[in-house]
């Protein structure tokens, strides 16, 4: 039977984090949005574009505060946490508008920031309507980290088995040959020793790396930190690897009874704090995914990504808040499903992506509203780095978008070198996202991925304009209803 993903000594140290955010701030509600999503989907720019576009008042249509002249303005706080490090704004944004812009450094660890929100609402307030405040606090973490949320609910046996059964699917056999070959080699009931439980680590990090690699982009192959371990590099709680289940009696001193226990550290030392501290105290949820790079490497990554997603979102507490509930026991109440670098694509093709982003969480999204929590999918881009075109050749008339590919992107044999800018028609996703799944069609398209607008508009006051594709709706959708 699965195990649950919390013990009451969790639940206590959940329900007492949320009393001391209320105590924090007993005057200034506080909404806690959780920036979420597989590696390479987009989280570090879309914070820093949400920060930028709310302090500086960007063009934000979809917005309605913004639009409707309610939104007063923002502000960067205090830091909330004194144990969190602070997301580092002003570095990723000077990565993007610098003399040479280019994207900023992916999320490598957890992390939060603090806006301080002023807008006129239209509520009645302590007896009159007026200018009110709102701490929005992002929250920042590594995608692989979200592989891990999973294991909370499977013991060693369960997971091992699980993991396996991943490595031994024929569309990365090549990636786990060199893991399966030392497994081989490998008796469970042996004297245990930490040679052999690092030399099993060693190969098995070795696979879920060459897996997530642009021609594969498996996704459900935790556990996540081996491949981001910080401080924990070499730490026996990294040092561990799945083994199938002995026939018989299992010694303490077994390898597959060492390299249980070092499972279960894993889970106590690094998985059950992020899920007590930080994750089980959101409110709000955004999931960034990159369809477009499942889709670049076939129907199985496609298939994969639904089933990783399904089972992250399976360890959301989801559901309905208010008031009272929220003093000790947070829920996610509203989750955004977010298909990023929809600049990547024709806009005609925008509301495909987003079918295909419906039909990737749909099981998951059933659940979520079966708890509560209302849930929406979408098609984005935080910060739009192509733009659109048509192009004609031999007659016919073609709708393409226009940008410079990073250095190192290839498509029909040329390799582009990050500066060239080229005019690219990707192909069309197909009306039926279903076709995705089934005859092989996500195979026959290629995106590429592009550099940052190298030119950038300026507003009135001087501020940086970030281009986007419907980040505006997102943002309302995310936070406008706290603004009304």
């Amino acid at each position: 039977m699965p195990q649950s993903p919390t013990t009451i000594t969790d639940e206590i140290g959940i329900a007492l984090g949320n009393l001391a955010d209320a105590a924090a701030a007993p005057f200034t509600p506080t909404l806690r949005l959780g920036v979420t999503g597989l590696s390479r989907a987009g989280k570090t720019i879309f914070i820093t574009s949400l920060i930028h576009n709310l302090l500086t008042g960007g063009r934000l249509p979809g917005f309605a505060a913004m639009t409707e002249g309610r939104f007063i303005g923002a502000r960067l706080a205090e830091h909330p946490d004194a144990g969190v490090p602070r997301f580092a704004y002003e570095q990723h944004l000077a990565a993007l508008t610098g003399k040479a812009p280019h994207w900023p450094e992916s999320t490598r660890r957890i992390s939060q920031l603090r806006l301080t929100l002023k807008f006129q609402s239209r509520r009645w307030v302590s007896g009159m309507f007026g200018p009110t405040v709102l701490n929005l606090d992002i929250v920042d973490y590594p995608g692989e980290w979200l592989l891990d949320l999973p294991l909370l609910s499977l013991n060693y046996a369960e997971w091992s088995a699980q993991a396996l059964a991943l490595a031994k699917r024929p569309q990365v056999r090549p990636e786990a040959e060199r893991f399966l070959n030392e497994l081989t080699a490998s008796d469970p009931l042996a004297e245990s020793s930490d040679a052999d439980a690092e030399r099993l680590a060693t190969a098995f990090t070795e696979y879920l790396r060459l897996s997530r690699e642009d021609g594969r982009a498996m996704s459900t192959l935790p556990p996540g930190r081996f491949l981001m371990p910080g401080d924990l590099e070499g730490s026996p709680a990294l040092t561990f690897a799945p083994l199938p289940t002995p026939g018989g009696p299992v010694r303490s001193s077994s390898l597959y009874a060492m390299l249980e226990r070092r499972y279960e550290a894993y889970k106590a030392i690094v998985v059950r704090p992020f899920f007590r501290d930080h994750f089980a105290r959101l409110d709000r949820q955004i999931v960034l995914v990159d369809t477009l790079r499942a889709l670049n490497a076939g129907p199985a990554a496609v298939a994969d990504l639904e089933t990783a997603l399904t089972d992250i979102l399976g360890c959301f507490r989801q559901g309905d808040n208010n008031v009272l509930t929220r003093l000790v026991a947070r829920r996610i109440d509203r989750i955004l499903f977010a298909a990023t670098k929809a600049d990547h694509i024709h806009s005609s093709s925008h509301d495909r992506l987003e079918a295909v982003m419906n039909r990737l969480v749909a099981g998951a999204a059933r659940k979520a509203r079966f708890a509560g929590a209302e849930t929406k999918s979408m098609a984005i881009a935080a910060v739009r780095a192509t733009r659109e075109s048509v192009i004609e050749e031999g007659g016919v008339k073609h709708e393409v978008i226009v940008g410079t590919p990073e250095a190192g992107e290839t498509l029909d044999g040329v390799r582009y070198d990050g500066r060239t800018e080229i005019a690219l028609f990707p192909g069309d996703l197909p009306d039926n996202p279903e076709a995705l799944f089934e005859d092989g069609r996500a195979g026959a398209l290629k995106f590429l991925r592009f550099m940052p607008p190298q030119r950038l508009d300026k507003n009135a006051e001087g501020n940086v304009v970030l281009p986007h594709i419907r980040f505006d709706r997102a943002l309302d959708y995310l936070i406008g209803d706290w603004l009304k």
